[in-house]
């Protein structure tokens, strides 16, 4: 008799004087997203995270956007990480490990991730200036604030890239196939994927 596949799911609110973010996320969903930040390129980027990496997401944010889009952007990151920590449960099951190499025109860039229950980030991507109304400094922000509260480890190299549109975006969709192969499930896993026994 097959049993019930359980649910990989995430939902975190989180409410300070700076922001008001509601997130939610399925990392078994098809890519679908209803994003609102009040940053059109961040809302961007999120959604070609869900759409590439196969993930649910809903965000709503409401920040102190008067004084810069900082607080918005890293606290939503701390929001993704959250749920995606939620949606993993014991981890048990998971391939761990996945890396991905997006071109987009110029740019190219390379992300590996590992669900590691160790928070690291190494952030090799160089955009500049602003696209649109989000400091391109801010990807660099968001990164690690998921991977702080997540407890993964990924690295981002760009490999090319002059654009800062595009290198970002490379940046996000990399990132988006390298989780969604980390985190998909493995018949062949037992357990968790750890000679410890256990990925905290």
């Amino acid at each position: 008799m097959e049993t019930a596949k359980q649910a990989r799911r995430g939902e975190v609110q989180r409410r300070t004087a700076e922001t008001d973010i509601r997130l939610e996320l399925d990392l078994d969903g098809q890519g679908r997203a209803h994003v609102a930040t009040g940053i059109g390129f961040f809302d961007h980027l999120l959604t070609a995270l869900a759409r590439h990496g196969l993930f649910d997401l809903t965000v709503h944010c409401t920040g102190d956007l008067h004084v810069d889009g900082h607080h918005t952007v890293e606290d939503t990151g701390l929001c993704l990480g959250q749920a995606l920590r939620q949606a993993l449960g014991d981890k048990a099951g998971i391939r761990r490990f996945g890396h991905a190499y997006v071109p987009m025109d110029e740019a190219l860039v390379l992300a590996a991730v590992d669900i590691s229950g160790r928070p690291y980030l190494a952030y090799d991507l160089a955009p500049t200036g602003k696209v649109g109304q989000f400091d391109a400094e801010l990807g660099e922000e968001f990164f690690r604030a998921v991977v702080n509260t997540a407890g993964i480890t990924l690295h981002l190299r760009q490999l090319a890239g002059r654009n800062s549109h595009h290198i970002l975006e490379a940046g996000f969709k990399a990132f988006a196939r390298a989780l969604r192969d980390a985190v998909s499930l493995d018949p062949r896993v037992v357990g968790v994927p750890s000679t410890k026994g256990v990925i905290e």
